[in-house]
């Protein structure tokens, strides 16, 4: 396509729209964040660095340009735990895993059968719901989470509503932590997690913003039951759906672990 002024090609139009999804991308992971509005200072700075260059006025334009080469080092620094989400969601994302719902016989034959026992967690937070027993509950995906499970008491049992009742009984030393699901089993509990930094809903308490700091930092899900109201919430990806129905925690599970058919 060729305008009288302006010569644009395909690359032009694909280079155009890969830079409006990256700036979108970032735009999703910083906001809310205390770093989205560093970035939009660092970004007026840039502009007005350009239009001072623009007009020649050399002694401002090399102190700035000064400032913002120094600052590429400190934006690493200030944006550190960003980078690391944004690098995360690109080495976690995969074709599988996008379209496993469309070509579940080929992730199934790629990946080897995988077994979840849904129910039991569900059931376990059904009840913990009912009789208001906080708890915080971290399934891994891809992220294994080692570091954060030798921070806790390791278990390494298979998954049961007994067994997920009865470390997040009131009277148990293990109530106040999470517990970590790692292929099908306990690997711990009692464990301590980052909490997010960015700004959360007045109605999330400590365990609602440890979810969501695990969930930032990994492909990990996290299913709150909370102390105080006996409300269910679920966080993936740095986010947090509050108040959701024991049914509607069983469909997300079943459609995040890419179970498809295998559960009832």
């Amino acid at each position: 396509m060729t305008l009288a002024f302006i010569d644009i090609g395909f690359l032009d139009v694909l280079d155009i729209l890969l830079v409006a999804t990256l700036l979108f991308t970032l735009y999703k992971m910083l906001k809310g964040t205390v770093a989205i509005n560093i970035l939009l200072g660092l970004v007026a700075l840039f502009l007005v660095w350009k239009v001072v260059d623009a007009l020649q006025m050399e002694m401002l334009s090399q102190i700035l340009g000064a400032f913002i080469s120094v600052g590429l080092v400190a934006l690493i620094i200030i944006f550190q735990p960003e980078i690391r989400q944004f690098l995360l969601a690109v080495g976690t994302t995969n074709f599988f895993d996008r379209y496993g719902k469309k070509f579940g016989f080929l992730r199934g034959y790629f990946q080897g059968k995988f077994e979840f026992d849904v129910d039991a967690i569900v059931a376990a937070c059904r009840r913990m719901s009912e009789i208001k027993e906080g708890a915080l509950i971290v399934i891994t995906r891809q992220n294994e989470l080692g570091h954060f499970v030798k921070t806790g008491q390791i278990i390494d049992a298979t998954i049961s509503t007994d067994l997920i009742r009865n470390i997040f009984f009131k009277n148990s030393p293990l109530h106040d932590g999470a517990m970590i699901v790692t292929n099908n089993r306990i690997k711990a509990a009692g464990c301590i997690l980052p909490v997010t930094k960015k700004q959360v809903s007045s109605r999330s308490g400590l365990r609602h913003r440890a979810a969501i700091g695990i969930t930032e930092r990994s492909d990990a899900i996290a299913v709150i039951v909370s102390e105080e109201t006996g409300k269910i919430s679920y966080s993936t990806k740095g986010d947090i759906e509050y108040f959701i129905t024991p049914a509607t925690l069983q469909q997300k599970l079943i459609a995040d672990l890419g179970l498809g058919n295998q559960q009832k």
